[in-house]
């Protein structure tokens, strides 16, 4: 997919011929298995404290700057894998359920009225957190990047399907009870002002994904917590996108070297 988007209006020209002419040989959905996208992004960011409601049940205050962290490419998987709980953090995982959206032009220094031009298209993501180890630093990139922890799907819808993204109802279940409902509307920093934000310090690449922030809901602020164990399925709607659903599973406990 990297490929295709660095190739530009050609390859997305042909591929749409392409699915003009094969309307008679199309395979059925249930037929395949659908993996993450963007499989290998060269980079993965994500804002936090993006949605008001969220700041409020965090118990900070609205932030000036945009507030952005990495999540390692590792930690991407499919809208349908499972993702771990880890075995050296397993005591405080969390979900956030998330828009994402993924960069199609190479771009840099792109002012916010021409930001939608830098997005390819949107998908679900579940922004995987382990709190204490994102919270015992300043700095979150550990906490956030745990293998697995990025899933991210069904599929892209491009932008042009979309249209106004910032629209969008999104929706989170933990074992089918309703923990987040919220509108894209409700962004602090809208993706656009996201995009303009951070092509001002850094190239954006083709494939690039990046998560919005998430709302309200999230297990570590309920009182008692509600965070995260094996066996349970998190499932993370946005209207015109579709839906993925992940089921935590115990993590891998042996070294892994070469």
């Amino acid at each position: 997919m990297k490929t295709f988007l660095e190739a530009g209006d050609p390859a997305w020209q042909r591929a749409r011929d392409a699915e003009r002419r094969a309307n008679a040989a199309r395979i059925p959905l249930a037929a395949v298995t659908l993996e993450a996208p963007i499989r290998n992004p060269g980079k993965v960011l994500a804002i936090g404290l993006n949605y008001a409601d969220h700041v409020k049940e965090s118990g900070m205050q609205p932030p000036k700057h945009q507030i952005w962290f990495n999540k390692q490419w590792n930690s991407i998987c499919g809208p349908y894998d499972a993702f771990e709980i880890p075995s050296t953090a397993p005591n405080a995982v969390d979900y956030e359920g998330e828009l994402c959206f993924v960069i199609g032009k190479r771009s840099r220094r792109v002012p916010a009225a021409r930001a939608h031009e830098a997005i390819f298209g949107y998908c679900c993501g579940n922004d995987v957190s382990v709190r204490d180890w994102q919270l015992r630093t300043p700095q979150f990139t550990l906490g956030k990047s745990f293998d697995t922890h990025a899933p991210i799907g069904p599929w892209i819808v491009t932008a042009d399907e979309i249209g106004d993204p910032h629209a969008l109802g999104l929706r989170t279940f933990v074992n089918g009870e309703l923990r987040q409902s919220s509108n894209t509307s409700q962004l602090i920093f809208d993706c656009f002002a996201q995009v303009h934000e951070l092509s001002s310090a850094f190239t954006l690449d083709p494939g690039d994904v990046v998560f919005t922030g998430t709302p309200a809901g999230v297990g570590g602020a309920m009182k008692p917590p509600k965070f995260l164990h094996a066996g349970d399925r998190v499932r993370v709607e946005i209207d015109r996108i579709g839906a993925i659903e992940n089921v935590a599973a115990a993590g891998r406990t042996e070294t892994v070297l070469g």
